[in-house]
């Protein structure tokens, strides 16, 4: 690895329209802090940002289904997802939302420099208008059947089955969302971008992309065979960001939400920077050549990464385009996908108020739909915290700090001799640390949290073999080396777990060393003072009974 990496992870931007369910921390959320988290202990210069998707059609739909306004519905569920996703331990540098004056500022200058380079135009189309409601209906106000697919719930701006973009206009069938009336199409006039422009640069630049994941280039590649054509960015709905022309006919309208939530990654950086003290902070990362762009999402927002962002890009000119879009597959709950929509899910406000988010971190991290979907279970959460977390990690930690404190006064012993079982454990330390960054550096999430649960097993088949608790009657200055190497395991687990299960990789850490902080103590295994005295040993998870599974499984019947 490079030292000293210049960083950026964006996380796609989530619509407040509704609280977050665990298919969102699987998405996006998780695998986008443990990339952070990972890079910042390395010692890279790591800026992390997102924020919430204020100006969706969804959240003016939820606002007039409950009798206010979009702006009260967006900034109430803001605070929400703020919340939960603090609460799950996400590292952000800035959490932020589109409804500001710099995001604002910024999507302005984009698009006023694309216009003046003759790469938007107006053009009139035929959009849906409901007769009833007197209006014309945005994208996610109307759904109908897919003309690529047998989805019958497409919406109007992307069919979820088969991740296709669409216009409201390719919809079989088209009904709208408020009373299933059937809409007439009627002509407007909107601002487009040539995306069909820049369609041969975009086929040759994903092309050079050989370690993105099979789903993102395969996506983005059949949308490109199927022809890029140019889409429509301004919209008939004053929820939004307004747009920068003098002309009457635009004051109703604003600017596409798809069109400005992806700036909200290069406007959250700038205002990341004025933040520190430092506005042109924000060029380390979006023009030197050595800046690195990270976007982490589900799959259904591809496109807006790899075809409409860098197109944007490439027409602004001089920002750096994406070094990887991460794209996981669906968390499934019952056979069926994570709907918020829908309301089937299980919240996250929900489940951190009866468990803790480190088991969750853990589980969602091993379950993780990387290359295909997987299925979230009540069982499977119970388990990998009881036969992972309590008996295997932290059974092994707990069984080697109590020996120390009730047999050698707490203070760690110093190893007399190392012999041949004793130095594969510690070598397999280090090769641990070197197989788990390997494996983050390359968005293989699930393979470093097996790397590092797999040194906390081989620790136990190592204690188990020498059988301390035992030896220690007999023999403690013998016992004396499997101690400290079991303590060296100890502390190497707390640096690996540190993407993943950050505070108790800090509780680790604490109750060995004095004034120990795991971030600043960096990738490497440190080494342990002599006669270092343990510090307020604590159990590190909590057994759950099983009855949680059946109790929890009714509660989703319900």
């Amino acid at each position: 690895m490079k030292l000293r990496r210049n960083i950026l992870v964006g996380v796609a931007w989530p619509y407040v329209n509704g609280e977050p369910h665990l298919g969102h921390i699987a998405g996006m959320n998780m695998s986008a802090d443990i990339f952070a988290r990972f890079h910042r202990i390395a010692g890279n210069n790591v800026v992390m940002v997102s924020g919430s998707d204020m100006h969706g059609t969804p959240t003016a739909l939820k606002a007039i289904d409950e009798g206010t306004t979009p702006e009260k519905i967006a900034t109430k569920y803001h605070k929400i997802w703020e919340k939960a996703l603090s609460d799950m331990g996400f590292s952000y540098d800035l959490y932020t939302n589109t409804h500001t004056k710099e995001h604002e500022a910024v999507v302005h200058d984009m698009f006023l420099k694309l216009q003046n380079k003759n790469l938007l135009y107006e053009q009139t189309q035929s959009m849906p208008f409901s007769e009833e409601e007197q209006r014309f209906l945005p994208d996610r106000f109307v759904y109908g059947e897919c003309p690529h697919c047998d989805e019958t719930k497409a919406r109007g701006d992307q069919c979820d089955t088969c991740g296709v973009t669409l216009d409201p206009i390719d919809l079989v069938n088209i009904k709208s969302v408020r009373d299933d009336s059937t809409p007439i199409f009627k002509e407007t006039t909107h601002k487009f971008i040539k995306l069909s422009f820049f369609e041969k640069n975009l086929k040759e630049w994903i092309k050079t992309r050989t370690d993105w994941r099979p789903n993102v280039v395969n996506q983005s590649l059949g949308m490109i065979k199927e022809g890029l054509h140019d889409r429509a960015i301004t919209r008939d709905i004053n929820w939004g960001i307004s747009v920068p022309v003098e002309d009457k006919k635009y004051n109703s309208k604003s600017i596409y939400v798809w069109f400005e939530a992806v700036i909200g990654y290069f406007s959250a950086t700038k205002s990341w920077a004025m933040k520190q003290g430092d506005k042109d902070l924000w060029k380390k990362w979006w023009i030197d050549d050595d800046g690195e762009t990270y976007y982490f999402q589900g799959k259904d927002n591809i496109p807006f990464h790899t075809i409409i962002w860098p197109a944007i890009l490439l027409g602004y000119e001089g920002l750096n385009l994406p070094t990887d879009v991460v794209a996981n597959e669906y968390l499934n709950l019952g056979g069926l996908d994570f709907s918020k929509s829908k309301g089937h899910a299980v919240w996250v406000r929900d489940f951190l108020e009866r468990y803790e988010a480190e088991p969750l971190r853990y589980y969602l991290t091993k379950i993780m739909p990387e290359t295909s979907d997987s299925e979230f279970t009540w069982k499977g959460f119970v388990e990998s915290n009881n036969n992972e977390l309590v008996a295997t990690l932290g059974n092994f930690v707990n069984r080697i700090l109590n020996i120390i404190n009730k047999n050698y006064d707490g203070i760690i012993p110093d190893p007399i001799s190392i012999n041949e079982d004793d130095q594969v454990l510690l070598d397999l330390c280090k090769n641990t640390l070197d197989e788990i960054e390997m494996s983050i550096d390359s968005r293989k999430f699930r393979k470093a949290l097996n790397h590092m649960m797999l040194l906390a097993r081989e620790g136990n088949k190592y204690i188990d073999k020498k059988e301390p608790w035992k030896l220690v009657k007999k023999d403690k200055n013998l016992c004396s080396t499997s101690l400290w190497v079991g303590c060296n395991i100890i502390v190497t687990l707390g640096t690996a777990m540190y993407p993943f299960l950050p505070k108790t990789a800090d509780k680790i850490h604490n109750m060995i060393f004095d004034q120990s902080d795991t971030l600043k103590d960096g990738w490497k295994i440190r080494p342990i003072p002599s006669k270092t005295r343990l510090k307020n040993v604590k159990t590190l998870f909590i057994k759950l009974d099983e009855s949680v599974i059946d109790l929890e499984n009714s509660k989703f019947k319900d």
